[in-house]
């Protein structure tokens, strides 16, 4: 059965998910940040099946998280390196390490801590507002229909009442 494409949804979450489209694509994501490069490497920390990592580190490349550096020609054989839209993806990962240490880590608590190399201080991330630097949480923060939201949708009654000011 073919999942619903996500990828031309109004909404940059749904888009999101859509590269994402399942469980094992981030933690590949999260191996690279770790410092892992190569196949065998990702197949080893992950436990995951050689098809499915083949088919996820394929879609990275092809979407631009991910390129391929050959270190080896025969057989020709690449390093999986994080490209610049893949290290923004940086965030996502530590806004979602951080709700699962808060909801989901247990009495001994959270399995990896993050360290702050700049400060040196151990931390976890925060959500801000890029403007005053507050954060933003569900209570204080709306959303409102940008630039790129489709004019056909905007006019729907409903839609414009989730939009409301």
């Amino acid at each position: 059965m073919r999942r619903t494409s996500f990828a031309q949804w109004p909404c940059s979450i749904a888009r999101t998910m859509d590269l994402l489209g399942d469980w094992w694509t981030p933690l590949v994501l999260r191996e690279a940040f770790y410092g892992i490069r190569r196949f065998d490497a990702f197949q080893e920390s992950l436990g995951i099946a050689r098809n499915t990592l083949t088919d996820r580190l394929r879609r990275l490349v092809e979407e631009g998280l991910l390129e391929k550096r050959p270190y080896q020609t025969e057989p020709v054989r690449c390093d999986y390196v994080l490209t610049e839209k893949g290290r923004d993806f940086f965030g996502v990962l530590l806004v979602m390490n951080r709700w699962g240490d808060r909801w989901l880590a247990g009495e001994a608590g959270p399995p990896v801590a993050m360290r702050h190399e700049v400060c040196g201080q151990e931390t976890h991330a925060e959500v801000v507002c890029a403007a005053c630097g507050e954060p933003m949480t569900a209570d204080n923060t709306r959303p409102r229909m940008g630039p790129g939201y489709p004019p056909h949708l905007a006019e729907r009654p409903d839609v414009r009442e989730r939009f409301a000011d």
